[in-house]
């Protein structure tokens, strides 16, 4: 296979806590994006303080890697006040760039002096659209989620040709919603939660209950969710897409756990190197399409990149392989001998159990155990209330939560 060293799109991933943005770091992305506790489309996620942008970008450059803060909600009259203020936070903390798609947004980004990405929210389906913003400023654009990737290819030839000067992104793997570029009133109208304000209750996740008039009988829609999609999955593609003028490939997933931030763009970190050396096969897609199986997942899917989704792109339900279970906290790290003090408090450990380890500043990292100790003696289980030492391969911290990662019964 030819190798391709002229091609490396940026790996942008999500991160809703500190957890998050270790394993995101960690796991090789290149850039990361996050939001404030307020004014971004994932306000339910955890988030971080106004005052913390600068501490997670210093966080992030010290390590080669990119910081860009979400401010992509609609912008209401009463919102500009604070809109202000998270800007000049932005730009004192120096971001390297804001995502938004709010025009009062973009108008005081500019104004404040702040690099711009326009959200996939604003439906950019053509290269005249990206000329459009390009001229207000805006120097890269995540593409409407229901472009083709003939659609893709089409524009960022267009967009080279006219020398436009407006890089382009696209969702490569995550949650799809059910409706045009994610701006959906459901939520709204059902729970008086706005998605478009970042506060959506996915009631389209559910099962629904249908009646007929006469109320003589009824029927439960769940089995199909005809409401939820698949989740996007680009690895089987992923080659196509690397050759396909795009400057950047994202993650969705800000409200996703650390072990799927970690696992997905590890996944797709070793797919895209992968491929810049020639060596993306298809049994390295195979391979790592399973690893990114194991977490969280509502099925996969293509998404939009070859034609409208039908019946079969909907949801079944949870996909995922396995899942992680609560077995206790660390108290105590000793550096030296390389063995974490783990008080189980919930369930039974036992010797050859993978466990999955995760903090503030540990990555959600994960070994199986080989041995384990109580008043040093090697035990095979150690039952609730009971301390264990167990030898690890990296570094974990007091008050990191251990979680047991094994295959759901249910698959």
């Amino acid at each position: 296979m030819k190798t391709h060293k002229k091609i490396y799109p940026e790996l942008v991933a999500p991160a809703g806590d500190w957890a998050s943005v270790h394993a995101a770091t960690s796991a090789g992305a290149d850039a990361v994006y996050f939001g404030v506790k307020t004014l971004n489309m994932r306000h339910e996620a955890s988030n971080f303080d106004l005052l913390e942008i600068k501490k997670v970008i210093n966080f992030l450059h010290e390590r080669g890697v990119k910081g860009y803060l979400t401010v992509n909600t609609i912008i209401m009259e009463a919102d500009r006040p604070k809109l202000r203020r998270i800007l000049k936070e932005a730009k004192a903390a120096e971001v390297n760039a804001v995502i938004l798609w709010d025009t009062a947004a973009l108008s005081m980004a500019m104004e404040a002096g702040l690099k711009v990405h326009l959200s996939t929210q604003a439906s950019v389906a053509s290269a005249d659209a990206v000329a459009f913003y390009a001229r207000l400023g805006v120097s890269r654009i995540v593409l409407a989620r229901e472009c083709t990737l003939d659609d893709i290819q089409q524009i960022t030839r267009e967009v080279k040709k006219r020398k436009i000067p407006c890089d382009l992104e696209a969702f490569v793997h995550g949650a799809m919603c059910v409706s045009i570029s994610g701006r959906c009133f459901l939520s709204e109208l059902s729970f008086d939660k706005s998605a478009n304000r970042g506060e959506c209750l996915q009631p389209c996740r559910r099962e629904f209950a249908i009646r007929d008039v006469d109320d003589e009988s009824q029927y439960i829609l769940g089995q199909d969710y005809v409401l939820s999609p698949k989740d996007l999955c680009a690895i089987d593609f992923l080659d196509k897409l690397m050759e396909s003028g795009l400057v950047a490939f994202k993650i969705e997933g800000r409200m996703r756990s650390p072990e799927y931030i970690r696992v997905v763009v590890r996944a797709y970190r070793k797919a895209m190197d992968a491929f810049c050396k020639g060596k993306l096969t298809t049994k390295l897609k195979g391979d790592l399409k399973k690893d990114v199986q194991k977490v969280y997942n509502r099925g996969f899917s293509s998404g939009f990149y070859f034609g409208t989704p039908s019946k079969k792109d909907m949801s079944q339900g949870l996909g995922h392989t396995h899942e992680k279970v609560y077995i206790g906290e660390v108290k105590k790290f000793y550096a030296k001998i390389q063995v974490a003090d783990i008080r189980v408090q919930g369930g039974v450990l036992k010797k050859g159990d993978t466990i999955l380890f995760i903090g503030n500043s540990t990555p959600a990292l994960e070994t199986k155990i080989k041995e384990m100790q109580s008043d040093h003696v090697f035990i095979k289980e150690a039952p609730k209330g009971s301390a264990v030492g167990v030898k690890l391969p990296f570094v974990v911290r007091p008050k990191d939560k251990v979680f047991i990662w094994k295959k759901r019964e249910s698959v």
